[in-house]
């Protein structure tokens, strides 16, 4: 029997996805905070998920 070919399995696979509708002001700060700290758009949006719960505990 031959080994499985494809990707290995995450640690932590993201299975839920969501989509949301930015104006183009968004996009652009969305693109702007990404592109200024070399991350991708999804980066962004979970270092600022992150950020705004520790808010919340503390």
């Amino acid at each position: 029997m031959s080994p499985r070919t494809g990707r290995p399995k995450s640690k932590n696979p993201k299975s839920t996805q969501l989509a949301v509708r930015l104006d183009n002001a968004m996009l652009n700060k969305l693109d702007t905070v990404a592109k200024t700290n070399s991350e991708t758009r999804v980066e962004t949006i979970r270092r600022g998920i992150n950020k705004l719960y520790s808010e919340l505990k503390k």
